[in-house]
C-alpha cells in the first residue's frame, strides 16, 4: 500500500461517512446521543481538506495529521476513540513511503490497542471493538498464511460486517448505550458500523 492509497483510503472514509452521515445518526439516536454521524461528518470533511496538502508527507506524518484533526473538531466519544486509532496507526509506520502487510497489521493491532485503552471496552461490550478486533485477528491469519495485502483485506470487510452485523443482539456495557440497559439490544452499534466504513474503504483504496 503507498501513499497515494493511504490518501486515497482516507478520501473514501470521508465520502462514506458523508453518504451514510443519516444512518449513523439514525442508528445512534436509538441507544445513543444520536450524534454520531453529525461529529463523524464534521471531523472526516476537515480531514478531507487537508489531504491535497498531506500528498508529500510519510504516512506515518499523514495519519497523525488525522488524528490530530478528528481529536480538535469530532465531538462525542468518536473524535477520541478515532483520534486514538489513527495515533496509534501513525507510530506503527513511522517514516513509511510504503506498507506490507505486515504494516497494515501493525497498523490496525496498535490502533486496536489504543482504542481498547482510551475507551476501556473489551470484546462484546458493543462497540468498535467488536468490529476490530475480529479483523486483528482475521488479519493475522492472512500474513502467517503469506496472502497479499489485497487478499487480506478482502477477507477483513467480510468478517468486519459480519462482527457489525453481530453487535445487533448484543447488551451495551459501555458509553452512553450502556444506560439503556436490555433495551439496547436489537440495535446496531454505530461506532461499529462506521469501524466497517472505514475497512470498506482501505479495501476500496487497494482495489483502485
Amino acid at each position: 500500500m503507498n501513499k497515494s492509497q493511504v490518501i486515497q483510503w482516507l478520501q473514501n472514509f470521508a465520502t462514506e461517512i458523508e453518504r451514510n452521515k443519516e444512518y449513523l445518526t439514525e442508528l445512534d439516536a436509538a441507544i445513543g446521543d444520536a450524534d454520531h454521524g453529525i461529529n463523524m461528518e464534521r471531523g472526516f470533511k476537515k480531514v478531507a481538506s487537508q489531504l491535497s496538502s498531506l500528498a508529500d508527507k510519510d504516512i506515518s506524518t499523514i495519519l497523525k495529521t488525522v488524528s490530530m484533526t478528528l481529536i480538535s473538531t469530532v465531538g462525542g466519544a468518536s473524535g477520541p476513540l478515532y483520534g486514538t486509532f489513527f495515533l496509534r496507526a501513525s507510530a506503527a509506520v513511522t517514516g513509511k513511503e510504503k506498507l506490507a502487510t505486515e504494516d497494515l497489521l501493525k497498523l490496525l493491532r496498535l490502533g486496536l490497542e489504543g482504542v481498547i485503552q482510551r475507551g476501556k471496552a473489551q470484546l462484546g461490550d458493543k462497540t468498535m471493538i467488536d468490529v476490530l478486533s475480529p479483523v486483528v485477528d482475521n488479519f493475522q491469519k492472512s500474513v502467517d498464511n503469506n496472502q497479499t495485502t489485497l487478499v487480506a483485506m478482502q477477507q477483513v470487510v467480510i468478517v468486519a460486517e459480519q462482527a457489525m452485523k453481530d453487535t445487533i443482539p448484543m447488551l451495551a456495557k459501555k458509553g452512553r448505550a450502556s444506560y439503556l440497559g436490555d433495551r439496547s439490544i436489537g440495535h446496531q452499534d454505530p461506532g461499529a458500523t462506521s469501524t466497517y466504513l472505514m475497512l470498506k474503504s482501505l479495501l476500496a483504496a487497494l482495489e483502485s
